[in-house]
């Protein structure tokens, strides 16, 4: 079995930032792609960001420019490091990986728990 647990979550000021972790533990032979995304109180969840296991990123649009995500390959971890946060980016943010857990089977995607991020105004 696979865990993913993500940290760094809390309540900061419009303007300021916010790094969240993710780290995933278990039968892991290999992490494929791993990502962000959010679900805000009355929404659909939502991407936000993912990188593959190369390292090629893919934001979208309502938060190019101001968050980056980033891997540690050799700890399994995946980091979502947020600037110039606003009201509208309040939500549960989910980690998932596509994880290879056998050698003859595909990856499966795997979430966490989430942790909540509030940002005032």
């Amino acid at each position: 079995q696979v865990q993913l647990v993500e940290s760094g979550g809390g309540l900061v000021q419009a303007g300021g930032s916010l790094r969240l972790s993710c780290a995933a533990s278990g039968s892991i032979l290999r992490i494929n792609s791993m990502g962000w995304y959010r679900q805000a109180p009355g929404k659909q969840r939502e991407l936000v960001a993912t990188i593959t296991n190369g390292g090629a990123t893919n934001y979208a649009d309502s938060v190019k420019g101001r968050f980056t995500i980033a891997r540690d390959n050799a700890k399994n971890t995946v980091y979502l490091q947020m600037n110039s946060l606003e009201s509208e980016d309040t939500a549960v943010y989910y980690c998932t990986a596509d994880v290879k857990t056998k050698l003859l089977e595909r990856g499966v995607p795997y979430w966490g728990k989430g942790t909540l991020v509030t940002i005032s105004s």
